[in-house]
């Protein structure tokens, strides 16, 4: 069975999986595959992802297969909610794999009170959470580090702040690689990249990076929401936010890097935003380097976030409510990593997507161990959000991926045709969600319609055994950039 798409033919291989065969170019080196269900591909085949899934097919050292999320969408060189394993050591690094917001992702604490406990007190904690937390484009925070304080962050992460008092040893514990890529090299940091992140630790940003206030309004599986400390008519907070300008201007250096350097390695991508090189060249390395010391600022830009959330909730609510306030877990979104698979040492390009290791993986807390990694799925402010746990599936399909959001549906400049943002902010309230936002502007491109709908995006990675639902989550306050 096939279906016309807008570069080829997609295949169905089972109910959750469609592919575009290696014969499909005479450029792929192996299969193009993304997992959704009908409706979903519809929306996918509207935007040149699948061609630009193809174009990740041709890159040397790629193994098994160039893989897409149901969240998939057109981005940078690789589409947005795309995976791709390279074996090491030769196979290629992409920073256009990783993207320009490198380690977007979240982090969830959860609080020792209800809902019904938290009240009225409701609104002035969100306004508390956005005085406390600055969002929205080049905003700066509080936290001023030297070059050399801001060297040993890039080095460690979140630890780096901990002996600083910012958070604790738990939180580390309780984030993706204890916060900490190994190999970080500031050296390969431009000066510019540290000008533009050296004020930027504890700040949101803008575009779809939010701190959410939620309840928890459904368990779907009993064991893991315990083990997660998630309970019905709980509270949450959700913050989504990464590498900031730092980030971003590594990206942009090494992107240059690599364009410049391809003909060297006789790499003639079909896309020239798919920059690469081999990952044991001297690019390749000097890339890794500095995309896990802009790894470990993301990590540590959501510790300072979360050390700020704690001190708004003391503010409002209360020290004894602040010190019980506890993180579950951090998860990554935009990272490679090198790890192995099949007895193969792959280096995994995540895009938009997230680790889902299943239960007894030894790189997941051991208070997990038993259930699975947390993994959480935002939704679009007025839309639920979801927390899942990785499944054996994630290992044996998807190199310990799924999904990690709705995924956009419609470009920023459609979204903002179709409603105002203050008509927005009036229509969630409405919802009974409190919302803080600098810019009408950068609120109607976030509108909820813009994305896909995410119940169905985590139907699908469930259905497809990469992980499970364990809690869904409502929100009730949002602080936007």
């Amino acid at each position: 069975m096939a279906v016309s798409s807008s570069t080829s033919e997609l295949v169905r291989v089972d109910e959750t999986c469609w592919e575009i065969p290696a014969e499909a170019r005479p450029d792929m080196r192996v299969p193009a595959r993304v997992f959704a269900d009908r409706e979903l591909l519809d929306a996918i085949v509207g935007d040149q992802s699948l061609e630009q899934l193809q174009n990740v097919a041709t890159l040397p050292g790629i193994v098994g297969a160039a893989l897409a999320m149901p969240d998939i969408h057109q981005g940078y060189g690789f589409p947005v909610g795309g995976v791709a394993a390279m074996e090491l050591p030769d196979g290629v690094v992409s920073p256009g794999g990783v993207g320009y917001d490198i380690n977007c992702g979240v982090r969830l604490l959860v609080l020792p009170l209800s809902a019904a406990e938290l009240g009225a007190r409701r609104e002035p904690l969100v306004h508390e959470l956005s005085r406390a937390i600055p969002a929205g484009t080049g905003r700066q925070g509080s936290l001023r580090l030297s070059r050399s304080q801001l060297n040993v962050v890039l080095h460690e992460g979140p630890r780096a702040l901990v002996a600083r008092g910012i958070g604790c040893e738990d939180d580390v514990e309780r984030t993706e690689s204890e916060g900490c890529l190994p190999g970080a090299d500031p050296a390969a940091v431009s000066d510019r990249a540290y000008e533009r992140g050296a004020g930027q630790l504890g700040t949101a940003g803008s575009g779809n990076h939010f701190v959410e206030l939620q309840r928890v309004d459904h368990i779907f599986d009993g064991e893991a929401a315990r083990a997660f400390g998630l309970a019905e008519g709980g509270l949450t907070i959700l913050i989504h936010s990464g590498s900031r300008g730092l980030g971003h201007q590594v990206c942009t250096d090494h992107v240059r890097v690599m364009d410049s350097a391809r003909s060297r390695y006789g790499i003639a991508p079909p896309d020239r935003q798919l920059a690469c090189a081999p990952a044991s060249s001297p690019e390749g390395r000097a890339y890794l380097g500095a995309m896990a010391a802009a790894a470990n600022f993301a990590f540590a830009n959501r510790q300072a976030m979360a050390h700020a959330v704690r001190e708004a909730l003391a503010q409002v609510l209360g020290a004894e409510v602040a010190e019980q306030t506890r993180q579950v877990y951090d998860v990554a979104h935009n990272v490679a990593k090198a790890e192995r698979y099949g007895g193969r040492d792959l280096l995994v390009h995540r895009k938009g997507a997230t680790r889902a290791f299943p239960a007894g993986s030894e790189e997941i807390p051991a208070d997990f161990r038993a259930v699975g990694q947390p993994v959480f799925i935002p939704g679009s402010m007025g839309t639920a959000s979801f927390v899942l746990a990785g499944e054996p599936g994630s290992l044996e399909r998807s190199f310990g991926t799924t999904c990690h959001g709705a995924g956009r549906a419609m470009s920023r400049t459609r979204a903002r045709k179709r409603i105002g943002g203050a008509e927005l902010r009036r229509q969630l309230e409405a919802q009974g969600i409190v919302v803080r936002c600098p810019s009408n502007r950068g609120l109607a491109e976030e509108a909820p319609f813009a994305y896909k709908d995410v119940e169905r995006v985590v139907e699908v990675v469930e259905r497809a055994g990469l992980a499970r639902r364990v809690a869904r989550l409502v929100p009730i306050g949002v602080v936007k950039g």
